[in-house]
Protein backbone atom coordinates (compact mmCIF):
# COMPACT_ATOMS: atom_id res chain seq x y z
CA UNK A 1 0.00 0.00 0.00
CA UNK A 2 1.35 3.64 -0.99
CA UNK A 3 1.23 5.38 2.15
CA UNK A 4 3.12 8.35 1.57
CA UNK A 5 1.32 11.17 1.78
CA UNK A 6 -0.59 10.22 4.52
CA UNK A 7 -3.61 12.20 5.62
CA UNK A 8 -3.92 11.11 9.29
CA UNK A 9 -7.51 12.13 11.40
CA UNK A 10 -7.30 15.60 12.46
CA UNK A 11 -10.61 15.62 14.27
CA UNK A 12 -10.45 12.04 16.01
CA UNK A 13 -11.32 13.07 19.55
CA UNK A 14 -12.78 16.20 18.34
CA UNK A 15 -15.85 15.13 15.74
CA UNK A 16 -15.90 11.55 16.86
CA UNK A 17 -14.16 9.12 19.15
CA UNK A 18 -10.16 8.51 19.22
CA UNK A 19 -11.03 5.19 20.15
CA UNK A 20 -12.05 2.71 17.76
CA UNK A 21 -14.24 0.51 19.55
CA UNK A 22 -15.54 3.68 21.33
CA UNK A 23 -16.28 4.90 17.71
CA UNK A 24 -18.09 1.85 16.51
CA UNK A 25 -20.46 1.93 18.82
CA UNK A 26 -21.31 5.60 18.42
CA UNK A 27 -21.61 4.87 14.66
CA UNK A 28 -23.83 1.73 15.38
CA UNK A 29 -25.86 4.19 17.83
CA UNK A 30 -26.44 6.48 15.00
CA UNK A 31 -27.91 3.47 12.85
CA UNK A 32 -30.48 2.95 15.86
CA UNK A 33 -31.90 5.95 16.66
CA UNK A 34 -34.99 6.02 16.22
CA UNK A 35 -35.24 9.68 16.61
CA UNK A 36 -33.12 11.00 13.78
CA UNK A 37 -31.54 7.62 12.54
CA UNK A 38 -32.95 5.23 10.09
CA UNK A 39 -33.31 2.96 13.39
CA UNK A 40 -31.83 -0.58 12.25
CA UNK A 41 -28.89 -1.79 11.15
CA UNK A 42 -27.07 -2.03 8.03
CA UNK A 43 -27.26 -3.64 5.50
CA UNK A 44 -30.17 -2.27 3.74
CA UNK A 45 -30.82 -4.59 1.17
CA UNK A 46 -31.73 -1.95 -1.19
CA UNK A 47 -30.82 -3.45 -4.69
CA UNK A 48 -31.54 0.48 -6.41
CA UNK A 49 -29.31 2.48 -8.28
CA UNK A 50 -28.02 5.49 -5.99
CA UNK A 51 -25.83 7.46 -7.47
CA UNK A 52 -24.98 9.77 -4.22
CA UNK A 53 -26.03 11.57 -1.15
CA UNK A 54 -25.76 14.54 0.39
CA UNK A 55 -24.48 13.84 4.30
CA UNK A 56 -24.03 16.32 7.27
CA UNK A 57 -20.59 16.80 8.61
CA UNK A 58 -20.68 18.09 12.32
CA UNK A 59 -20.06 16.17 15.81
CA UNK A 60 -21.51 12.59 15.58
CA UNK A 61 -23.41 13.39 18.73
CA UNK A 62 -24.91 15.89 16.81
CA UNK A 63 -25.60 14.82 13.00
CA UNK A 64 -24.30 11.34 13.37
CA UNK A 65 -27.90 10.44 13.37
CA UNK A 66 -28.86 12.21 10.05
CA UNK A 67 -25.49 11.17 8.57
CA UNK A 68 -26.23 7.58 9.23
CA UNK A 69 -30.10 7.67 7.20
CA UNK A 70 -27.64 8.01 3.91
CA UNK A 71 -24.99 5.38 4.63
CA UNK A 72 -27.84 3.58 5.89
CA UNK A 73 -29.07 3.34 2.21
CA UNK A 74 -25.98 2.88 0.72
CA UNK A 75 -24.86 -0.34 2.51
CA UNK A 76 -26.06 -2.94 0.39
CA UNK A 77 -24.76 -0.98 -3.32
CA UNK A 78 -21.64 -1.78 -5.00
CA UNK A 79 -19.08 0.57 -5.18
CA UNK A 80 -15.19 0.87 -5.45
CA UNK A 81 -14.54 4.58 -5.70
CA UNK A 82 -15.94 7.02 -3.92
CA UNK A 83 -15.99 11.01 -4.87
CA UNK A 84 -16.11 12.96 -1.81
CA UNK A 85 -17.06 16.48 -2.35
CA UNK A 86 -16.64 19.57 0.38
CA UNK A 87 -16.60 22.73 1.35
CA UNK A 88 -12.98 23.97 1.88
CA UNK A 89 -13.34 25.91 5.61
CA UNK A 90 -10.28 27.26 5.87
CA UNK A 91 -9.61 28.45 2.84
CA UNK A 92 -6.13 26.88 2.79
CA UNK A 93 -4.55 26.39 -1.02
CA UNK A 94 -6.15 26.42 -4.40
CA UNK A 95 -9.71 27.41 -5.07
CA UNK A 96 -10.52 23.27 -6.19
CA UNK A 97 -8.39 21.19 -4.83
CA UNK A 98 -7.86 17.15 -5.22
CA UNK A 99 -5.69 14.83 -3.34
CA UNK A 100 -4.43 12.54 -6.10
CA UNK A 101 -2.41 10.05 -4.27
CA UNK A 102 -1.36 8.62 -0.50
CA UNK A 103 -3.92 7.21 2.11
CA UNK A 104 -5.99 8.55 4.68
CA UNK A 105 -6.45 7.35 7.87
CA UNK A 106 -9.06 7.42 10.80
CA UNK A 107 -9.31 5.51 13.56
CA UNK A 108 -11.26 2.27 11.68
CA UNK A 109 -8.03 1.99 9.52
CA UNK A 110 -6.48 3.75 6.47
CA UNK A 111 -8.09 4.41 2.81
CA UNK A 112 -6.30 4.94 -0.31
CA UNK A 113 -6.87 7.56 -2.78
CA UNK A 114 -7.62 5.97 -6.41
CA UNK A 115 -4.91 8.17 -8.14
CA UNK A 116 -6.18 7.31 -11.93
CA UNK A 117 -9.54 8.58 -11.02
CA UNK A 118 -8.21 12.05 -9.30
CA UNK A 119 -6.32 11.95 -12.31
CA UNK A 120 -9.05 11.71 -14.95
CA UNK A 121 -11.48 14.03 -13.14
CA UNK A 122 -8.18 16.73 -13.26
CA UNK A 123 -7.96 15.92 -17.41
CA UNK A 124 -11.91 16.73 -18.06
CA UNK A 125 -11.54 19.94 -15.84
CA UNK A 126 -9.57 22.92 -16.28
CA UNK A 127 -10.19 24.14 -12.85
CA UNK A 128 -8.79 21.51 -10.47
CA UNK A 129 -5.93 21.61 -8.86
CA UNK A 130 -3.83 18.95 -7.02
CA UNK A 131 -3.13 20.07 -3.41
CA UNK A 132 -2.38 18.50 -0.37
CA UNK A 133 -2.35 21.60 1.81
CA UNK A 134 -6.06 22.65 1.36
CA UNK A 135 -7.31 18.86 2.79
CA UNK A 136 -4.91 19.37 5.65
CA UNK A 137 -7.19 20.91 8.56
CA UNK A 138 -10.75 20.16 7.03
CA UNK A 139 -12.96 17.73 8.90
CA UNK A 140 -15.36 17.95 6.05
CA UNK A 141 -14.49 14.83 4.41
CA UNK A 142 -12.79 13.02 7.45
CA UNK A 143 -16.07 12.47 9.41
CA UNK A 144 -17.75 10.71 6.03
CA UNK A 145 -14.90 8.23 6.42
CA UNK A 146 -15.82 5.97 9.05
CA UNK A 147 -19.18 5.76 8.47
CA UNK A 148 -18.56 4.21 4.73
CA UNK A 149 -15.64 2.41 6.82
CA UNK A 150 -18.23 0.86 8.80
CA UNK A 151 -20.61 -0.25 6.15
CA UNK A 152 -17.81 -1.47 3.29
CA UNK A 153 -14.97 -2.35 5.95
CA UNK A 154 -12.27 -0.80 3.62
CA UNK A 155 -12.64 -2.27 0.58
CA UNK A 156 -12.78 1.24 -1.30
CA UNK A 157 -11.04 3.81 -3.24
CA UNK A 158 -11.62 7.81 -2.51
CA UNK A 159 -11.17 10.74 -4.66
CA UNK A 160 -11.34 14.07 -1.94
CA UNK A 161 -12.24 17.32 -3.59
CA UNK A 162 -12.45 20.20 -1.32
CA UNK A 163 -13.95 23.83 -2.94
CA UNK A 164 -12.81 27.48 -1.89
CA UNK A 165 -14.90 28.37 -5.31
CA UNK A 166 -18.35 27.22 -5.22
CA UNK A 167 -20.52 29.30 -7.69
CA UNK A 168 -22.68 27.58 -10.07
CA UNK A 169 -20.33 27.93 -13.16
CA UNK A 170 -17.64 26.12 -10.86
CA UNK A 171 -20.13 23.55 -9.61
CA UNK A 172 -21.17 22.33 -12.96
CA UNK A 173 -17.53 22.24 -14.30
CA UNK A 174 -16.58 20.00 -12.08
CA UNK A 175 -20.08 17.68 -11.83
CA UNK A 176 -19.51 17.31 -15.18
CA UNK A 177 -16.11 16.30 -15.29
CA UNK A 178 -16.60 13.93 -12.31
CA UNK A 179 -19.53 12.17 -14.81
CA UNK A 180 -17.50 11.81 -17.77
CA UNK A 181 -14.83 10.24 -15.97
CA UNK A 182 -17.06 7.64 -13.83
CA UNK A 183 -19.60 6.55 -16.16
CA UNK A 184 -18.46 3.18 -16.47
CA UNK A 185 -17.13 2.74 -12.91
CA UNK A 186 -18.82 1.68 -9.98
CA UNK A 187 -18.13 5.19 -8.28
CA UNK A 188 -20.35 6.87 -5.66
CA UNK A 189 -20.51 10.59 -4.94
CA UNK A 190 -20.63 12.19 -1.41
CA UNK A 191 -21.57 15.61 -0.99
CA UNK A 192 -20.99 17.07 2.55
CA UNK A 193 -22.67 19.78 3.81
CA UNK A 194 -24.47 21.31 6.87
CA UNK A 195 -27.21 23.91 6.01
CA UNK A 196 -28.76 26.98 7.85
CA UNK A 197 -26.19 27.83 10.35
CA UNK A 198 -27.25 30.09 13.79
CA UNK A 199 -30.80 30.96 13.01
CA UNK A 200 -33.56 29.84 15.08
CA UNK A 201 -35.02 26.61 14.70
CA UNK A 202 -38.30 27.67 12.75
CA UNK A 203 -35.86 29.54 10.07
CA UNK A 204 -33.47 27.14 10.00
CA UNK A 205 -36.86 24.61 8.60
CA UNK A 206 -38.40 27.59 6.29
CA UNK A 207 -34.89 28.43 4.70
CA UNK A 208 -33.53 24.30 4.20
CA UNK A 209 -37.12 23.88 3.14
CA UNK A 210 -36.86 25.75 0.12
CA UNK A 211 -33.42 24.72 -0.52
CA UNK A 212 -33.81 20.97 -0.21
CA UNK A 213 -36.74 21.18 -2.55
CA UNK A 214 -34.67 22.60 -5.12
CA UNK A 215 -32.29 19.53 -4.38
CA UNK A 216 -35.04 17.10 -4.86
CA UNK A 217 -35.93 18.52 -8.50
CA UNK A 218 -32.08 18.34 -9.57
CA UNK A 219 -32.75 21.82 -10.89
CA UNK A 220 -29.07 23.37 -10.10
CA UNK A 221 -30.51 27.28 -11.71
CA UNK A 222 -33.17 27.04 -8.98
CA UNK A 223 -31.25 25.82 -6.46
CA UNK A 224 -28.78 28.93 -6.27
CA UNK A 225 -31.52 30.97 -7.08
CA UNK A 226 -32.74 29.67 -3.84
CA UNK A 227 -29.98 30.07 -2.18
CA UNK A 228 -29.38 33.73 -2.82
CA UNK A 229 -33.28 34.83 -2.26
CA UNK A 230 -33.51 33.01 1.06
CA UNK A 231 -29.98 33.92 2.25
CA UNK A 232 -29.18 30.00 3.08
CA UNK A 233 -25.82 29.48 4.90
CA UNK A 234 -25.24 26.45 3.87
CA UNK A 235 -21.50 25.48 3.78
CA UNK A 236 -20.95 23.25 1.14
CA UNK A 237 -23.38 24.40 -1.42
CA UNK A 238 -21.18 23.90 -4.07
CA UNK A 239 -20.48 20.81 -2.83
CA UNK A 240 -23.95 19.75 -3.49
CA UNK A 241 -24.46 21.56 -6.53
CA UNK A 242 -21.52 19.30 -8.10
CA UNK A 243 -23.35 15.89 -6.77
CA UNK A 244 -26.72 17.37 -8.11
CA UNK A 245 -24.87 17.94 -11.57
CA UNK A 246 -22.54 14.58 -11.88
CA UNK A 247 -25.88 12.42 -10.39
CA UNK A 248 -27.94 14.13 -13.05
CA UNK A 249 -25.82 13.64 -15.51
CA UNK A 250 -24.83 10.17 -14.71
CA UNK A 251 -28.85 9.05 -14.66
CA UNK A 252 -30.43 10.09 -11.70
CA UNK A 253 -33.94 11.80 -12.17
CA UNK A 254 -34.82 12.98 -8.72
CA UNK A 255 -33.53 13.43 -4.85
CA UNK A 256 -35.15 11.98 -1.90
CA UNK A 257 -35.00 13.02 1.39
CA UNK A 258 -34.98 10.62 4.10
CA UNK A 259 -33.92 13.02 7.05
CA UNK A 260 -34.18 16.83 8.12
CA UNK A 261 -32.86 18.12 11.88
CA UNK A 262 -31.20 20.50 13.75
CA UNK A 263 -29.03 20.65 16.30
CA UNK A 264 -31.65 22.34 18.02
CA UNK A 265 -34.35 18.93 17.85
CA UNK A 266 -30.83 16.67 19.37
CA UNK A 267 -29.75 19.96 22.47
CA UNK A 268 -33.03 21.33 22.68
CA UNK A 269 -31.52 25.02 22.22
CA UNK A 270 -33.75 26.28 19.75
CA UNK A 271 -32.37 29.94 19.53
CA UNK A 272 -29.13 29.10 17.24
CA UNK A 273 -29.48 26.31 15.51
CA UNK A 274 -27.45 24.05 12.53
CA UNK A 275 -29.24 22.51 9.59
CA UNK A 276 -28.57 18.63 8.86
CA UNK A 277 -29.92 16.79 5.96
CA UNK A 278 -29.72 13.37 4.59
CA UNK A 279 -30.58 13.00 0.72
CA UNK A 280 -29.79 10.31 -1.76
CA UNK A 281 -29.95 11.00 -5.67
CA UNK A 282 -31.81 7.95 -7.67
Amino acid sequence: MNSSPKRTSVVAGIFYPREPLELKQLIEQSFRDRNFGPGRMPPSGSKRRIYGIVSPHAGYVYSGAVAANGYYEISSIDFDNVVMIGPNHYGIGTGVAIMDKGVWETPLGQIEINPSLASEISKYSDIVDFDDLAHSRDHCLEVQIPFLQYIKRNEFKIVPIVLILQDQETAINIGKSIAQTTANSKTLLVASSDFTHYESNSEAYRKDGELIKAILSLDISKFYSVLERFAVSACGYGAIASTMKAAKDLGATKGELLKYATSGNITGDMNAVVGYSSIIFV
